[in-house]
């Protein structure tokens, strides 16, 4: 079940799509987005360089820099600790490369999932120690760990933290809320409530880059050289699916272009290992097939191997890594639709189906995709789903939501019970006793506050686009949105009661239905492409119109069947020939 719901931003579309010399369509999803005024909207549609906020407004970053100098011209030794995901990988990357060229003396430490989990602790503050570390640099991460800097602090440690995560808080008995970060000597988060930097959205790379750019403007470093990281933070904010508007959009616009021309020796093997070589890389590219490789290490090996791969100079060891990295992946790939599907079993097969909150133990899965199956998970019930499951000491899990539910200020309401948890409103992670998942279950069930609507998916539009009206030069127009990803997401259209003059099926395997759609106004039909399940689709067709009806659809003779569909607009080019194709997304 489903609600398809048309977004409705009140304003004067005609003189603003006039002024900004565009269509009333792309005005329209620009105001859907948030972007209303002259000025945010000519930045979204042109995104550069140029537009990116000045790294001196970002609380503590003159002092961390100042600490960092410090430490390069006392020739003290530098420690980065950083984070297992893409993010954290891609930040220690960007900084150990940066403070290398500076002349540091540095080393970086990235916790082990298993062994260690999230983020700087003891033990890694311990290590670095013995090898002689008197300043740690976090990145994507640090903002949390009030004990672990506050150890570090007591032996006599410089600290400066890079993070993009939130400010933990505690609230009173009054419901006050009091935020509480680490005794640190610095502290970089635009996420600080007394932070004046005007974009907080950025990933732990982003935030790393902004430390590197005021750090390389000290040092009169040429600013061609900083921009040079660009490609890989362009990766980290993709992957880490932060909002893709503001600074970075401009990050990723950018990042695209030098990535599809890549120097970077690691990055170009693994591009080519990953079967992209020759393809004009796009966010999809780097979200779910270079990202995924990239995290894999992460949860199955070493995270440092990652790091590694960016760094080497040689392409034997880079095409060596490559593979490692492309293999584990598929090894991580096969370890969640096994538990997907042993998770889906359970569910099905208990009175757990019940719960507005799915909380599953299931000690057979690896801690390390407990997230990626809770978030599979979620997406077929429309449920906030938490994944348990045996890590060294007691059960460890990952969380996923949906927007009506904050998951994190649901843990939170139960860290009675948690030996640890942190996260987000639609991720978080947890550590609890095998003995209390019950007590969990229950207590995050009876205090959720989700109605039954919230549980019902919510299909948002765009707005309601006569097929009529749809045109190539629109289509194109469409592309200045590009790229696409949270918060940006590809313009979704929809239109009632469209005739469907015929229906094929394309591909090996018959798993692509291609549409001829009437467009009115005697204009030539166009062609729209579903890539759903066509049995779905077939038993829908019969139930409403009859099994007659959808023999005719196949045989593109004269039918009955008019259906509301919902669609993004798509370009196909053939030959130099250019067309448009509604790729169908919803139907009803």
């Amino acid at each position: 079940m489903e609600k398809w719901m048309l977004r409705n931003i009140n304003a004067d579309i005609t003189n603003i799509s006039k002024k900004l010399g565009i269509s009333e369509v792309l005005c329209r999803v620009l105001l859907n987005r948030g972007i209303i005024d002259y000025e945010s909207a000519k930045i979204f549609i042109n995104p550069d360089m140029k537009y990116m906020n000045n790294p001196e407004l970002m609380k503590d970053n003159d002092n961390g820099t100042d600490i960092i100098i410090d430490s390069i011209n006392k020739n003290e030794k530098i420690a980065i600790i950083g984070d297992y995901d893409v993010d954290g990988v891609i930040s220690i990357y960007i900084l150990y490369k940066a403070l290398k060229r500076l002349g540091a003396d540095v080393i970086y430490e990235i916790p082990h999932r298993i062994n260690d989990g999230y983020g700087i602790n003891i033990n890694i503050i311990d290590r670095v120690i013995q090898e002689g570390v008197s300043t740690i640099i976090t990145c994507d991460n640090g903002i949390s760990a009030i004990e672990p800097i506050e150890y570090a602090k007591n032996r006599g440690i410089k600290v400066v933290i890079t993070d993009h995560h939130d400010v933990p808080f505690e609230d009173d008995e009054n419901g006050k809320r009091k935020y509480i970060k680490p005794c640190a000597d610095a502290i970089i988060n635009p996420k600080q409530e007394d932070c004046s930097y005007p974009f907080k959205g950025l990933c732990g790379a982003g935030v790393a880059y902004k430390f590197i750019e005021l750090l390389y403007k000290k040092r009169g470093i040429d600013r061609k050289e900083i921009e040079s990281f660009i490609e890989f933070v362009a990766i980290a904010t993709v992957c880490d699916v932060v909002d893709l508007i503001g600074e970075n959009r401009i990050i990723v616009k950018k990042g695209l272009e030098i990535i599809n021309n890549t120097q970077n020796i690691g990055l170009k093997e693994l591009i080519k290992e990953s079967g992209l070589d020759g393809r004009s890389i796009t966010t999809y590219h780097l979200g779910f097939i270079i990202g995924p490789c990239i995290n894999a290490t992460g949860r199955l090996d070493v995270a440092k191997r990652g790091v590694e791969l960016f760094l080497t100079g040689d392409k034997e060891e880079a095409v060596k890594i490559s593979k490692e990295l492309v293999e584990l992946n598929q090894e991580r790939k096969n370890m969640t639709v096994k538990g997907v599907r042993d998770v889906l079993e359970e569910i099905e097969s208990s009175d757990l189906k019940k719960d507005n909150i799915l909380v599953v133990y299931n000690a057979q899965i690896h801690e390390s995709i407990a997230g990626i199956i809770a978030g599979r998970v979620k997406e077929i019930y429309n449920k906030p789903t938490i994944i348990l499951t045996d890590g060294e000491d007691c059960v460890k899990g990952s969380g996923r939501s949906i927007d009506s539910y904050n998951i994190f200020e649901g843990l939170l309401r139960c860290r009675d019970i948690l030996i640890k948890f942190g996260g987000h409103p639609l991720a978080a992670g947890l550590s609890i006793e095998k003995s209390k998942i019950d007590v969990l279950r229950e207590k995050l069930n009876s205090d959720s506050n989700i109605a039954e609507d919230d549980l019902v998916r919510k299909i948002y539009l765009d707005m309601q686009l006569p097929l009529s009206e749809i045109t190539i030069e629109l289509a194109q127009e469409l592309k200045l949105l590009e790229p696409y990803g949270k918060s940006n997401e590809k313009p979704l259209f929809a239109e009632k009661n469209v005739k469907i003059l015929r229906a094929m099926k394309l591909g090996e395997k018959g798993n692509v239905l291609k549409l001829k759609l009437h467009c009115g106004n005697n204009k030539v039909a166009l062609d729209g492409l579903y890539f759903g399940e066509i049995d779905k689709f077939e038993d829908y067709i019969i139930n409403k119109f009859g099994i007659k009806e959808l023999e005719k659809l196949y045989k593109g003779i004269q039918n009955d069947i008019m259906i509301d569909i919902a669609f993004n607009i798509d370009i196909n080019e053939y030959m130099g020939f250019k067309s448009v194709n509604l790729i169908i997304q919803n139907y009803r």
